[in-house]
């Protein structure tokens, strides 16, 4: 069931699927909720999914002004704040990984569990990057022009002001990982555009964080390896910890 929400002053359009505990899904970057497509929708039989499109992307308009992580944090905050009771569990796959995260660090007490999908927390690990200087794939434009309501001629208008603020934007630093309250899930392709030595240290600077890297896999990784990674996730998002019989990073850790 598709609606819209009031958010920041942005008609925000999200969709919502499934009952149970919520689940809230971030797209990525330039992208939309069809992101989790034939991969993370799946967990409808699961959860209550809600599946937001952020300002600029898939069927929710532009506004005037930046679109930049913090901002975008800022909106889910307060989309989290007006849809859900109480913390949830959040998902974000790459941008919107990276906008999950900036929320767990803002406002820890808004999520229960985190799962970030070929994200980081600085520019600096990222191998690739948007770019205005360049045409865009022709799927993404074709996707872009079907469902927003800006229309295709301004997709360029969106590009520059995400490109804008990968360059502009100073991310996380380590020490702002320590804020993270929840556990964590740190997901990645062993061929992602995210360096795998980043991955690592967003791994390392969570204080209680479990790490997958997909084998055989690209930062499409939820398309390549659906099944998989579906897996990992739910078996993450589901259960407790499981005591090891060899602990060496979490031997020292309270419980």
């Amino acid at each position: 069931m598709a609606d819209y929400v009031d958010v920041n002053g942005v008609r925000t359009w999200y969709d919502e699927r499934g009952e149970g505990d919520p689940l809230v899904l971030l797209h990525g970057g330039l992208t939309d909720s069809r992101d989790f497509t034939g991969n993370l929708d799946a967990l409808a039989d699961r959860f209550r999914l809600l599946l937001p499109e952020r300002r600029g992307h898939g069927h929710t308009a532009d506004v005037e002004g930046p679109i930049t992580i913090g901002v975008m944090a800022q909106d889910t905050i307060e989309f989290l704040e007006k849809t859900v009771d109480g913390p949830v569990r959040l998902a974000g796959y790459s941008a919107g990984a990276l906008v999950a995260l900036w929320v767990a660090v803002r406002r820890p007490d808004l999520v229960d569990r985190l799962v970030l999908v070929s994200g980081g927390f600085h520019p600096d690990g990222m191998i690739l990057r948007p770019t205005a200087d360049a045409p865009p794939p022709a799927p993404l434009v074709a996707a872009y022009a079907e469902v927003s309501p800006d229309g295709p001629d301004h997709f360029p208008v969106v590009i520059a002001k995400v490109a804008r603020s990968v360059s502009e934007e100073q991310g996380l630093a380590s020490a702002d990982l320590d804020a993270v309250a929840c556990p964590t899930l740190v997901m990645a392709a062993d061929d992602d555009i995210v360096t795998l030595e980043h991955t690592l240290a967003l791994y390392r600077g969570l204080r209680d964080a479990q790490l997958a890297v997909v084998p055989g896999t690209s930062h499409l990784l939820l398309h390549e390896k659906p099944e998989l990674c579906v897996r990992l996730i739910t078996d993450f998002l589901t259960t407790g910890p499981t005591p090891t019989w060899m602990p060496v990073r979490r031997a020292a850790r309270p419980g």
